[in-house]
């Protein structure tokens, strides 16, 4: 029996996980009883739950189907949309130390704290609430396109039109493989004219009975109501149950996928050779070597300015079970998207060319794969894997709304009262992202945005932490800068015609024609191109025109190739400030230009801090010497006690001098002691074991 094409047993299996999720979130609530409890658990979270916690809150299933899409997309070297953080991993063994000795309980606390600045500390909370409704609204749009693949339409009950659509695409794929010269002239001009509309989101290879804003709704109230009630007690205890959910959704589909192909021989058999390279060739992938660098750059400006690692290191008991925690939940994810990496090359070698949005790719490839009561188990790991991450967001958005903008404009009011405004916040950021949701379809261009949008902040509190010298009149300057540069230009310029129209912003890279040698696959052997598979054959591929300041550029009638151009997409202003200085883009290649992007999001926001610093006044010492005594004194499990550290620390600098790398600088370098080193240094270790796991991973079968 099914339902909207679901199996009976996959919904029965579904109803029973949020059954039990809501019941953990009355459980949980029952224990909070002030703000404290409900936004940082009591700080009683020990490494158990702080490894789950930290597991499931930076595990999101778009972050999957993300890694996922863009190896079906690109290969291997598409993987680093998302697998950057890899490098990053060990930074985080300082910045979680530095948040516990903070002793906040929000980012917008440390700026109030920092700069003396409820502007700031409004400004940050403000910046991320609006920020919450985009990145809630990536977890609605993934989850509702995994729902949306698993419960496609047979052809008999789609319209005449939908039939229409569903044929132009299947003939598109049909002439993609083939050279110009296969397709003929009228060929190549029927391609042409179904590219356009491609470009445009004009066609599908499928349509489903999901309505995605029905199930938005129905998904948010339901995180909603559980959060709710549980504050982040409730996101911990559900995240150690998502957290072995998100390892099974992430590893279901292997085996099935490669006994389909005839195991990793017949995954090389199918998918190109160069679909296998680590880094992207340049001419054919938008993640070269560089583009990585770029985007480690201007991730690791921004991972430090992340909502949530306030309150997970917050929460924890002490510093070591934040570090570990932290260290451990973070690597279990860098080893999980290792098989997100193998299911996109799986779905490649399965289902090259059969899907119009690589977005699908994940729930196209569960339908397929997968029997009655497993598709329930794929769908539920899919909603855990988003709802952890939902949850801990959500009430460190709500603590954000309370901490920096509610409470300084109603101060003195019960913990009751707080709670329950808090939870009306929690209602508003879940409900909110649905908005974003429906509004944004492209899942590689949010993730773009993760990486750089959020150095706007990163870059003014790793300097808050390390420099002495940052003035707040250089933070204002630098966040109202990047932020129009970063956020509001891209977005406004998409949407006026103005902009969209601009002869000067339609321009595009040069078109060029690229030959490599691969072995042949099946495909090849099918075409005439080899013999046999594995033979090694000389192709050329036309790499095409693509839009320089906008993600794409089309024509506005996809029928009439006399249609004048527009841009569609995100408009790139970074490269377009680059283009101030008399710098052509026309003869970049994609991966070039993204690395420009990348690199730009990290620096400016540097380079502006520094400049204004040296031209604005400092903040008074006595402030600095409160904030370093802080950070330089470990936390004790009492607090009264913990309080007078901190405070005879700060009222004698001289005595935290000798723990300075640099004492006679601005800087606040610690020197590094025995655990620092082997915390650091063994997290570098694991990069290496996880990178040589990949190595193995896509050289295996070849």
């Amino acid at each position: 029996m099914t339902f909207l094409g679901l199996h009976a047993l996959d919904i029965f299996v579904l109803i029973l996980y949020l059954a039990v999720i809501l019941w953990l979130g009355k459980k949980s609530g029952e224990k909070n009883e002030n703000t404290a409890d409900f936004f940082l658990a009591g700080r009683s979270l020990g490494k158990f739950y702080q490894f789950f916690l930290n597991f499931g809150s930076g595990t999101n299933s778009d972050q999957a189907v993300a890694v996922t899409r863009e190896t079906y997309r690109q290969g291997v070297g598409g993987m680093w949309i998302q697998f950057i953080v890899l490098f990053l991993t060990p930074f985080y063994w300082f910045t979680t130390l530095l948040y516990r000795r903070a002793r906040l309980t929000t980012i917008g606390d440390f700026f109030e704290e920092r700069f003396r600045s409820r502007f700031l500390g409004g400004g940050y909370a403000a910046f991320i609430l609006f920020w919450a409704f985009v990145s809630g609204g990536v977890g609605y749009m993934v989850a509702g396109k995994t729902m949306m693949a698993m419960t496609p339409k047979p052809a008999e009950v789609l319209t005449v039109e939908e039939r229409s659509i569903v044929a132009a695409f299947e003939e598109l794929q049909e002439l993609k493989p083939l050279t110009v010269a296969e397709r003929g002239e009228a060929g190549q001009a029927r391609y042409e004219t179904l590219r356009q509309r491609e470009l445009k989101g004009e066609l599908k290879s499928f349509y489903s009975y999901t309505d995605p804003v029905v199930f938005y709704i129905i998904y948010g109230v339901i995180v909603a109501v559980y959060t709710m009630m549980g504050g982040f007690r409730a996101a911990a205890i559900t995240d150690s149950i998502q957290g072995v959910l998100i390892i099974v959704f992430s590893l279901i589909l292997i085996p099935l996928g490669l006994s389909q192909l005839g195991g990793f021989s017949g995954l090389h058999a199918s998918v190109p050779q160069f679909k296998f390279e680590l880094f992207g060739s340049v001419a054919m992938s938008d993640y070269a070597w560089y583009t990585i660098m770029a985007m480690a750059c201007a991730n690791l400006a921004s991972i430090i300015a992340f909502p949530t690692f306030m309150q997970t290191a917050g929460s924890a008991t002490n510093e070591q079970s934040a570090r570990f925690g932290m260290i451990g939940g973070m690597f279990l994810k860098r080893f999980l998207m290792l098989t997100w990496i193998l299911a996109g090359l799986i779905a490649l070698g399965l289902y090259a060319g059969q899907l119009h949005d690589p977005d699908l790719a994940w729930g196209y490839m569960s339908r397929e794969l997968l029997a009655p009561g497993a598709l329930g188990l794929m769908l539920v790991g899919i909603l855990a894997a988003n709802m952890s991450t939902l949850d801990a967001i959500s009430v460190s958005n709500s603590a954000l709304f309370i901490r920096n903008l509610y409470e300084p404009w109603r101060p003195g009011r019960s913990e009751g009262h707080y709670l329950t405004v808090g939870r009306i916040a929690i209602c508003v950021c879940l409900l909110g992202g649905i908005g974003a949701a429906v509004y944004v379809d492209n899942l590689l261009e949010l993730f773009k945005y993760f990486i750089s949008v959020p150095a706007i902040f990163g870059a003014p509190i790793w300097l808050g932490f390390l420099w002495r010298r940052l003035t707040k009149v250089a933070v204002v300057v630098e966040v109202a800068f990047c932020f129009t540069l970063f956020a509001i230009i891209p977005n406004i310029f998409q949407s006026w015609d103005w902009a969209r129209t601009n002869p000067e912003f339609l321009i595009q890279t040069d078109e060029f024609v690229h030959e490599y040698k691969q072995s042949a696959t099946n495909e090849d052997v099918a075409l005439g191109r080899a013999d046999a598979v594995g033979d090694t054959i000389l192709k050329e591929t036309v790499i095409e025109s693509k839009g320089i300041f906008f993600e794409s550029v089309v024509r506005e009638d996809p029928e009439d190739p006399n249609s004048p151009l527009i841009g569609i997409g995100r408009f790139e202003a970074e490269l377009w400030a680059i283009s101030w200085f008399g710098v052509d883009l026309t003869g970049f290649k994609k991966s070039q230009l993204v690395a420009l992007r990348f690199f730009f999001n990290a620096i400016a926001p540097f380079l502006i801090l520094f400049i204004v610093s040296y031209m604005t006044r400092p903040i008074d010492k006595e402030r600095l010497d409160y904030i370093a005594g802080k950070i330089y004194t470990p936390v004790d499990l009492d607090p009264e006690q913990d309080r007078l550290n901190v405070e005879q620390a700060s009222r004698n600098p001289e005595t935290i001098l000798p723990k300075k790398l640099f004492p006679k600088s601005q800087w606040e370098f610690a020197k590094p002691d025995r655990t620092d080193w082997l915390g650091f240094g063994g997290s570098c270790a694991l990069v290496g074991v996880v990178i040589l796991c990949l190595w193995l991973m896509v050289t295996i079968g070849s």
